[in-house]
């Protein structure tokens, strides 16, 4: 058997206590196509461990959106993140599995369990800060919403909910908007600094730079791509992913294009 036949499945403990039996139809899938070793840590300590005693085999794990962050940063930490692609089955409630659903993972525990095992590598950018942490997907500051889900027009259902809302009872007072004295540069160029108010800022790595949005309090949105997004202040929080982080005075993000791969479906000719 090959050695992308063989593989380290580690499933997550949070997955195991919300979803075992969409952890059981996982592994039953992928035990059924390839060699599979499993294990199941208990601790962050034990997930990091099994990553790094995986040998040649690829890793998989079963889990939401943290899980898979945290093997992205571990690999990254041991400089082995582009030493073989990533693979992913989520496993948790819809909230936590944005991040996965946005970078083409299926939802259902079938159909990405034979994506491991069948599917083709997607390349991905990453942004790696100044203290080595990693962002997958984009970051917003100060701590808010998932960045992907900020950037994504509303669907035509919400919008009718919120229609209805409106009709049925009055429309709530409007909450001050909030502001914050951040210093942005992009490349070295000063899109923002203390003086100037901000409502918040986004950074998204896509196609191999950094989209950096900034929305002044009394302007319209500075929108530029970079490689490289600093932002300073006074101590503010962030999120990364599905992860907040903080409170930090500095730091600076930098994109590396196609640093690491992720299995996912392969679409059919013609499609």
């Amino acid at each position: 058997m090959s050695a992308p036949d063989q593989l380290m499945v580690v499933i997550d403990p949070v997955a195991r206590r919300c979803d075992g039996e969409s952890v059981r139809i996982a592994k039953d899938v992928l035990c059924a196509g390839a060699a599979v070793k499993v294990c199941l840590p208990d601790s962050p300590e034990e997930f990091s461990r099994a990553l790094a005693r995986r040998g040649s085999r690829r890793p998989v794990v079963i889990g939401d959106d943290r899980a898979l962050l945290r093997a992205v940063a571990q690999l990254h930490r041991d400089r082995e993140l582009s030493d073989g692609a990533v693979s992913l089955v989520p496993v948790g409630p819809r909230g936590s599995v944005e991040l996965a659903r946005s970078l083409g993972v299926p939802p259902d525990a079938v159909a990405a369990a034979r994506a491991v095992l069948d599917g083709g590598e997607r390349r991905l950018d990453l942004l790696v800060d100044d203290s080595d942490g990693v962002v997958v997907g984009g970051l917003r500051v100060p701590a808010g919403p998932s960045p992907l889900s900020a950037v994504e027009p509303p669907t035509v259902w919400d919008t009718c909910r919120s229609l209805v809302r409106t009709l049925v009872r009055p429309a709530p007072t409007v909450p001050a908007i909030r502001t914050h004295r951040l210093r942005v540069e992009a490349d070295g160029t000063l899109l923002s600094d203390l003086d100037d108010p901000v409502e918040g800022v986004t950074v998204i790595s896509r196609g191999g730079v950094a989209e950096v949005v900034v929305r002044p309090r009394a302007a319209a949105p500075v929108r530029v791509d970079a490689s490289a997004v600093t932002i300073s202040g006074t101590s503010f929080r962030y999120r990364a992913d599905a992860l907040v982080t903080g409170p930090v005075w500095t730091r600076t993000w930098t994109v590396l294009p196609s640093a690491w791969s992720l299995m996912v479906p392969v679409r059919p000719a013609g499609r």
